[in-house]
């Protein structure tokens, strides 16, 4: 959410903003219900006013023995209190559709972000080793998974439906291997640790920002204000609404958590394997900040080499590229994507994202900062996926397998693998 006074000077640049992100939003229709609501605030003042200094009249007639008087100024009342309650139905409804269109209101994009319509038009940042090239005929994840039996989607889909699996033995290691290696690197790094909830209420979805324009991706729990959340950056972030915090150094903090999306609008490649699933699993790094730009550039930098720092551990060529605005979401400032190496799509695929969101996602949750001289001010908010899984066994399994089938483990991962240095075939 923006300031609505910084939206009524930007109105052009707000507007431009929606336009790129594909968000339909007419400033020009939020301009004139904003008009049209401070007008009838002014209205409902004076009227207000005017019952006030006729009740008083009319006590002060009263006392003069003015009867007449008294009673002209009753029926003037009787019109005014008439008034002022069709002004006040009248603002209700106003308020309330300028509040819907706020709500629609993007986050500007920071000078830097490439303009594009989709991921087709994001910029290669750096890339970061070699695809590797095969002399044998390479498996994708699927094969490798039915061969080591660590994936069964065909039970997944009779328990749950389309886009589910069940994950076996060595798989189910795996799968919680890179998780506590990212949550292990990111504690020494001086985030805290928290377990979240998994539901949330409406207010947290909107607040964070995934609401409006996000309810068909997300689970909502029948009969009840609940959401599955789809990232843990929710709950974290909400961790601190309403609340005045103490930023004199970053809040830094870390969550593993089940994560779910509908993934409406998915399809073709994507759905194969384990690329885009129902239900995963997400090491998620948020920090608060104070709101200064370079500080917060600075930070989206951090964390995104933190999400890189994994990638090398787990020995995994990738590239970082600068999301444009037409691959953004309504709250981002600025963003990265990072993508790994896949064989089997003989591309890269998106595993993380790191984002900065300035204000945009504090104004909305009311989480704010007293600087120096003692005023208030709203705190700038970052995310970024240290790891994500099912999807990052795509290329940890596809890159790291040998000719007879075997698969190789990446040294960092071996300490939480019980020291196995390759799942072998049996």
């Amino acid at each position: 959410m923006l300031d609505l006074k910084w939206i009524r000077q930007n109105a052009e640049q707000v507007q431009m903003a929606a336009d790129q992100k594909g968000i339909r939003l007419s400033l020009e229709e939020l301009l004139l219900r904003d008009e049209k609501k401070r007008t009838l605030l002014q209205e409902t003042e004076m009227l207000r006013e005017a019952r006030n200094k006729l009740s008083l009249q009319i006590g002060r007639l009263i006392k003069q023995g003015a009867e007449g008087a008294a009673a002209q100024a009753k029926l003037q009342v009787t019109e005014t209190n008439e008034k002022l309650g069709a002004a006040e139905a009248e603002l209700a409804i106003v308020d309330h559709q300028l509040a819907e269109l706020l709500l629609l209101v993007p986050n500007i994009v920071s000078p830097d972000t490439p303009v594009g319509r989709s991921d087709a038009d994001n910029v290669e940042v750096r890339k970061v080793g070699l695809p590797r090239s095969f002399g044998f005929e390479a498996k994708d994840h699927m094969a490798l998974g039915e061969l080591h039996d660590l994936i069964d989607v065909k039970r997944g889909v009779k328990a749950a439906g389309s886009r589910n699996y069940y994950l076996k033995g060595a798989g189910v290691m795996l799968h919680r291997a890179v998780q506590q290696l990212a949550l292990d690197m990111l504690v020494g790094k001086g985030f805290t640790s928290l377990e979240v909830p998994l539901m949330v209420r409406t207010e947290a979805m909107s607040n964070t920002g995934f609401f409006p324009l996000g309810e068909d991706q997300t689970y909502r729990i029948s009969d009840d204000d609940k959401w599955l959340v789809g990232t843990s950056e929710v709950p974290m972030v909400m961790y601190y609404a309403n609340e005045i915090v103490d930023v004199e150094a970053p809040i830094k903090l870390a969550a593993a958590s089940t994560c779910f999306r509908s993934e409406v609008g998915s399809a073709g490649r994507d759905v194969h394997g384990l690329y885009r699933v129902h239900q995963f699993a997400k090491v998620e790094q948020v920090v608060l900040c104070q709101a200064d730009p370079a500080l917060s550039e600075a930070i989206l930098q951090e964390i995104t080499a933190n999400a890189e720092e994994l990638l090398r551990l787990l020995e995994l060529p990738y590239r970082v590229m600068a999301v444009c605005t037409g691959d953004m979401s309504q709250k981002t400032y600025k963003q990265y994507d990072i993508e790994t190496w896949m064989p089997s799509r003989a591309s890269y695929g998106e595993t993380h994202s790191s984002s900065n969101l300035h204000d945009f996602q504090a104004r909305r949750s009311n989480i704010r900062y007293r600087t120096e001289e003692g005023t208030l001010r709203f705190c700038h908010t970052l995310n970024n996926t240290a790891v994500a899984s099912p999807r990052i066994l795509i290329p940890l399994l596809e890159n790291h397998q040998c000719e007879d089938g075997a698969i190789r483990i990446p040294e960092a991962l071996r300490p939480y693998m019980n020291g196995l240095e390759q799942l072998s075939v049996n």
